[in-house]
């Protein structure tokens, strides 16, 4: 199957894993989706690659044999899909996108799934509205983990995420106080964690899309079980960009966190602490990556906080 992969696949591939890996793992992309397909089996029709996509992963738009519409994701191993495949399994459709029965994929890493409308997402719709959607879809994927699961902590991940925040603060003492903070707040988050129920992991308005099945259903996960602030914090920062560049942003991302915390039952203290973590950590790993701007953006937006 000859074709390009989307470009903001390619630079976004750069940006998390570095140009060289990135280059790898796309030079034997033809070939892992000529596996993929295979596996998925004989009377799987392609149609084309879903563009501009996402950012971790290829995207194909393909039909089965009776002619159902469906998708082929094929993400790097890194993006580890096993994960995402246990959540997704988990859920069962349940407020995120369904799985659908293809054993042979397995090996293989790639994912079929039902096709959703991926250019359809909560960010076409006003910000209002959006995250009254957005509160809705993800309180439904905060359920018991299945027994014996595969997923991380919260406590194991955002351990691992502080020593890079540790190494940002080191090269740049004017990033100390606001990673002091940040870490500050982990610590006692994690000491008095109140839930381990399954998470997202990574979920914002980009991540939930239109589905025929029901109105909106999410994509993407990066599973682990934690407390639903956790989860929740990562919304609070959603459209960060218009939230800078606004004169009420810094009152506004301190309404959006008591209004998410009321409507989903959620401690205020505990998301405010989340968000001020995972903004702080974005930032600093934006900043390492060279993608300087974003970086600057999200530390501006945790020292509103």
């Amino acid at each position: 199957m000859g074709f390009e992969p989307p470009q903001r696949l390619v630079r976004a591939l750069g940006e998390m894993y570095g140009d060289g890996p990135a280059a790898e793992w796309l030079d034997h992309l033809p070939t892992l989706t000529e596996q993929a397909i295979d596996a998925a089996g004989p009377d799987l029709t392609v149609e084309r690659v879903a563009a501009p996509g996402g950012r971790s992963a290829l995207l194909l738009l393909v039909r089965q044999a009776d002619g159902t519409p469906a998708a082929l994701k094929i993400a790097p191993p890194r993006a580890e899909p096993e994960q995402e495949r246990a959540a997704l399994a988990h859920w069962n459709g349940w407020g995120a996108v369904k799985l659908l029965d293809a054993p042979h994929l397995d090996a293989s890493g790639a994912l079929l799934l039902e096709r959703l409308h991926h250019e359809v997402s909560l960010r076409s719709l006003p910000e209002a509205k959006a995250l009254l959607e957005a509160a809705g879809t993800v309180r439904r994927l905060w359920v018991e983990p299945p027994a014996g699961h595969p997923f991380e902590t919260v406590a194991e991940r955002t351990g691992r995420q502080s020593e890079g925040m540790r190494a940002a603060a080191a090269a740049d003492p004017e990033l100390a106080p606001l990673v002091d903070a940040a870490l500050a707040a982990r610590t006692e988050l994690i000491e008095g964690s109140p839930e381990l129920l399954l998470l997202h992991g990574n979920f914002r308005q980009s991540k939930v899309l239109s589905g025929e099945r029901a109105p909106w259903l999410t994509v993407g996960p990066e599973p682990l079980v934690g407390e639903r602030a956790y989860d929740l914090a990562r919304l609070v920062r959603d459209r960060v960009e218009d939230l800078i560049a606004s004169p009420g942003g810094p009152v506004t991302a301190r309404r959006r966190v008591k209004r998410l915390a009321e409507s989903l039952e959620v401690e205020q203290a505990r998301l405010h602490g989340w968000t001020l973590f995972r903004a702080v950590e974005s930032g600093t790993r934006a900043l390492a990556e060279g993608r300087r701007q974003m970086g600057e953006v999200n530390l501006e937006f945790a020292g509103w906080l």
